[in-house]
């Protein structure tokens, strides 16, 4: 699952990164409104954590804009402040939920699962194709009476292709929702986990198979073996 962190205060977003991804996120930070929108407008995130008061574009107003252009993912807003206006002001806007800083990072991963949980529920939780099932829920793969619970980056992988089967997803649009902008990782590591999920899939005895279409993505479709 992918997040996007904008919070200006760089020591408590570089604390918060580290807890996120402790706790199997992946996480793009950024430190002011302007990069937020930018990064949203992508579409690849599954959840943000969006502070009020940021430097060029604050948070209200990235939140206006974003629900204004019919974007829908869940926002959790961070504030230092803790008038009664403040949070109404936010959920009015279109938020999921708040939370006042200071806060405990129990408490900020109980909120990032109720508001994700939400969403889930507005979208099948299982995603079926030929004889393979993905459960959104428990990150199991299943086939028969098979089933693999898989890691989260291959879950994620998984995810995408059986939203579009038989549709080509290119290594970069797998490198935008799994590793996003700011990643050191190179190209190959989508066919490193292409090839998990490949193994996973032979485990299974599934009757569907990962496609290679040169200089172009990968696929699933089903197997004519």
């Amino acid at each position: 699952m992918r997040l996007l962190l904008a919070e200006d205060e760089k020591a408590l977003s570089k604390a918060l990164t580290t807890i996120l991804k402790h706790n199997h996120y992946s996480v793009d930070a950024v430190y002011n409104g302007q990069d937020a929108l930018d990064y949203l407008v992508t579409d690849i995130y599954d959840g943000v954590i969006l502070d009020i008061m940021m430097p060029k574009v604050d948070g209200i107003t990235v939140l206006k804009k974003i629900r204004a252009e019919g974007n829908r993912v869940p926002v959790l807003m961070l504030t230092a402040k803790s008038e009664v206006d403040d949070r109404v002001l936010g959920l009015d806007c279109g938020a999921d939920d708040y939370l006042t800083k200071p806060f405990a990072a129990k408490e900020l991963l109980a909120r990032i699962r109720v508001m994700t949980r939400r969403q889930l529920e507005t979208v099948d939780t299982v995603l079926s194709f030929a004889d393979i099932s993905l459960n959104r829920a428990t990150f199991e793969l299943a086939s028969g009476e098979s089933f693999l619970r898989l890691a989260n980056k291959e879950f994620q992988m998984m995810e995408l292709l059986l939203e579009r089967p038989g549709q080509v997803i290119s290594t970069e649009r797998f490198m935008e929702k799994m590793w996003g902008y700011d990643s050191d990782a190179e190209l190959n590591v989508v066919w490193v986990y292409i090839s998990y999920l490949r193994k996973k899939l032979n485990m299974l005895n599934a009757g569907v198979r990962l496609k290679v279409v040169r200089n172009a993505g990968y696929l699933l479709e089903v197997s004519h073996d």
